[in-house]
């Protein structure tokens, strides 16, 4: 099985995309960047990322926001409730976490806006952590590789490729 992700670690060494959310391990900027790219593409997603960060650079900058101009730091992204719960889990980890991110899945899950996906992401990314980020397009890989035939989108199958997906996982982390 690891001769799989080897394979994808020798792609991704070879064919990386410079994107900036690429260039720190701080939780906080993986954080954004993810809820970002959400329904939206990375080349897109670059401008309104570096506009947000150079704006609101910690947690407690996104906790302590005006809502005119975190809206305005957010326009032309859509889905506004994005940002909105961005804030509330940056107050929640403000109070609950003294501004300190977590670092563990079961902290991470119960944040407004944080999902399975979002916290593989923040967890592999910026604490090292050998855990899974399975989002459609991983789902399709895997799917595809490994001949499932079920539809991606049932529990089953996302559960029975999250299962096969940490097996294929390397202890190598590619930048």
């Amino acid at each position: 099985m690891s001769h799989f992700s080897d394979k994808l670690i020798a792609w991704y060494v070879v064919n990386p995309r410079d994107l900036p959310w690429r260039q720190t391990e701080n939780p906080y900027y993986i954080w954004v960047s993810e809820i970002m790219l959400q329904q939206t593409q990375a080349v897109t997603v670059i401008p309104y990322y570096v506009r947000f960060i150079e704006s609101l650079p910690t947690i407690q900058d996104l906790a302590v926001c005006e809502e005119d101009k975190l809206l305005k730091l957010w326009e032309g992204l859509g889905y506004y409730s994005r940002v909105r719960n961005m804030q509330k889990t940056a107050i929640e980890i403000m109070h609950k976490y003294d501004g300190v991110f977590p670092n563990t899945y079961d902290l991470l899950i119960q944040l407004k806006g944080i999902g399975a996906y979002t916290a593989g992401a923040i967890l592999s990314i910026a604490f090292h952590q050998k855990i899974s980020a399975d989002d459609g397009n991983v789902m399709r890989v895997i799917s595809r590789n490994f001949g499932i035939q079920d539809e991606i989108t049932l529990d089953t199958t996302k559960k029975q490729i999250n299962q096969l997906n940490t097996t294929l996982l390397s202890d190598e982390q590619p930048h």
